[in-house]
């Protein structure tokens, strides 16, 4: 993770040195499991999004943005942490250190910067609906990216010149390799806080700030309890009740992305609390506290981060649940038919303009997913339902 000062990369090893074969087991494990499904979940993410048609909406674009970002502080930042772990000597050399201490930060403001469009993207959809229309479109949101991109590429270039490796030998001749700041600690403490200001304390000031109107705009216009009470008029005619529903379907979907991506940046302020806490702290005390078991709890609250985010999406998005099934189904049968049980469901939309939905709000198009239902789910072999709203026709047929 971020590089500490050298008096506390000196002490940091004399304790390391001294816990011996115990933390490295458990070091090693922790960071590799937690870097592990990291990668694999955040591959999923990317995967699905772009191979899916109906899952490229501008918020998933940031999802992308964020999940490439987590992948990148994953690789740079947890796997070198198991080797430190287990040689506890920098293995990587000088061009090593480099690379993967401007990766670490670009990995770490690119995330960020993305958590802070979304968040941005998410009040626009929410308190300025008619604007989202024409602001939150997929191909802004791709400047968007590319834009966020670009700037923590040149920013991050600055820690090629701020690292380097540095050999201490100890008392009993032993030679360890570390890759820290070749700046004076007077230098490096203003940087530090400039980058701790510009990509943790402002996003999270700026994400309250909006999650708390996008909260009060939530409060004052609630959903119905009970959509029943919407069809009591008898004399409300099917048009009405089919607008009506269509537009209580998407203020709940809206509701459960709000809420999805508000955890992610509730989790993205409570992981990265310690770490950055500690650091701050250790700069203003001459004798810095660098305790090598809570290091290590505060690495990996930042790596846990990087990897719960995929876990969020499957449990709080539907849309993302179906994705990674479907995922994980093809990687599992291939090109093969479903079992003998199985049954094929088409499912065929009419496309229907719905002004209120800013999703997706520069295209339309009609959409065909196939999914696979268990024969336990369906006990009648054949069936046909119709729903008068969005005139779609389920088919179920054995194969």
């Amino acid at each position: 993770m971020e590089n500490v000062t050298e008096a506390q990369q000196n002490q940091t090893l004399v304790i390391w040195m001294e816990e011996g074969i115990e933390y490295k087991v458990v070091s090693t494990f922790v960071v590799f499991v937690i870097c592990a499904l990291g990668i694999v979940g955040n591959g999923m993410v990317i995967m699905v999004v772009l191979t899916t048609k109906h899952m490229r909406t501008p918020t998933n674009c940031y999802l992308v943005s964020l999940a490439l970002a987590d992948l990148i502080v994953l690789t740079a930042a947890g796997l070198p942490n198991i080797t430190d772990s287990i040689f506890g000597t920098w293995v990587y050399g000088h061009s090593g250190c480099l690379c993967i201490t401007y990766l670490q930060y670009l990995g770490i403001n690119a995330s960020s910067c993305s958590i802070t469009a979304f968040t941005v993207e998410r009040y626009i959809a929410i308190c300025h609906p008619i604007k989202a229309q024409f602001l939150c479109t997929l191909s802004r949101a791709k400047k968007i990216i590319l834009y966020v991109w670009v700037v923590t590429l040149l920013y991050s270039v600055m820690w090629l010149y701020l690292s380097d490796v540095k050999e201490v030998v100890y008392e009993n001749e032993v030679t360890i390799v570390t890759c820290g700041y070749k700046v004076t600690r007077q230098l490096y403490l203003p940087i530090y806080f400039l980058d701790f200001s510009i990509f943790f304390v402002v996003p999270l000031m700026l994400a309250s700030i909006l999650y708390s109107l996008i909260a009060r705009i939530l409060i004052m216009n609630p959903l119905p309890s009970d959509h029943k009470e919407q069809l009591k008029d008898g004399h409300t005619n099917t048009a009405t009740r089919c607008k009506n529903s269509r537009h209580s379907t998407t203020a709940a979907s809206r509701r459960q992305v709000t809420k999805m991506l508000a955890v992610v940046v509730i989790l993205f302020a409570v992981l990265w609390m310690p770490y950055r806490t500690l650091v701050v702290i250790n700069s203003f005390l001459e004798q810095a506290y660098m305790d090598t078991w809570f290091v290590l709890f505060c690495r990996s609250c930042i790596y846990l981060n990087s990897a719960i985010n995929p876990i969020i999406y499957n449990a709080m998005s539907q849309k993302f649940r179906a994705a990674f099934r479907r995922l994980c189904l093809c990687r599992r049968t291939g090109s093969e038919k479903p079992t003998i049980g199985a049954y094929s469901v088409a499912l065929t939309y009419s496309a229907v303009k719905d002004t209120s939905m800013v999703e997706t709000t520069d295209q339309f198009t009609t959409q065909l997913d196939e999914i696979i239902v268990t024969e336990d789910l369906l006990p009648d072999k054949k069936m046909l339902f119709q729903d008068t709203c969005v005139h779609n026709k389920v088919t179920f047929s054995n194969d």
